[in-house]
């Protein structure tokens, strides 16, 4: 009796694990969880830049201290940006989203407004640390656009799969809902890299 009773509870697992494979449940789980991984990347990259406007501000400071507004600027937007803490649950929210993007974006603009006015400075510009720590940014700057493409990929996978039949009965069954990506008019000015040119004027004449 026992033996049978193990036997059918294995049926009932096998005609269960059939029926969730089959209704995509296990592939709606994978492309969720695949999602919030490359959310992850997209607030590391993030958190990267931010880390690197604290001391790209000191040393602008060191050499152009009168450009207070922009130097006020780019630590307000930065200060901006770390006041938004935004969970794998955000990624529905469309207002958070929109939030956390026009934050990105201003603080975006801030900091290449920062590298232009450095343009003015040329010993700024010759400054080791000034030229590593824009050299870092933009290295950032083009990290946060691979893991943006990355994520933005990723969601398209995930709301096709969750608006598709059968996957849209479980997912409401579920829970889950399409994700919110990122807004074409944020994702221009975002996109855009801070960059720097480093070359030296030429003396008058030459």
């Amino acid at each position: 009796m026992k033996q049978f009773g193990g036997r059918f509870y294995l049926a009932v697992l096998i005609l269960l694990s059939s029926l969730l494979s089959g209704c995509g449940y296990n592939n709606l789980q994978a492309q969720d969880e695949a999602v919030k991984a490359t959310w992850g990347e997209v607030l590391n990259q993030y958190q990267r830049r931010a880390d690197l406007v604290p001391n790209l501000v000191s040393v602008v400071q060191g050499y152009a201290a009168q450009e207070k507004d922009v130097l006020t600027e780019v630590t307000n937007a930065r200060a901006s940006v770390g006041s938004l803490k935004l969970s794998p649950e955000t990624l529905n929210d469309p207002a958070a989203m929109q939030q956390f993007g026009a934050a990105q974006a201003e603080l975006s603009g801030a900091l290449s407004r920062l590298l232009v006015v450095s343009e003015n400075y040329p010993n700024l510009k010759s400054d080791t640390v000034f030229r590593d720590l824009s050299a870092q940014l933009e290295g950032t700057e083009n990290r946060i656009a691979v893991a943006r493409n990355r994520y933005i990929e990723q969601v398209q996978v995930f709301n096709t799969t969750v608006r598709q039949f059968p996957e849209n009965l479980t997912a409401k069954v579920i829970g889950l809902k399409p994700k919110e990506g990122f807004t074409v008019d944020s994702e221009a000015t975002i996109m855009r890299a801070p960059k720097v040119d480093f070359t030296q004027p030429k003396p008058a004449g030459q």
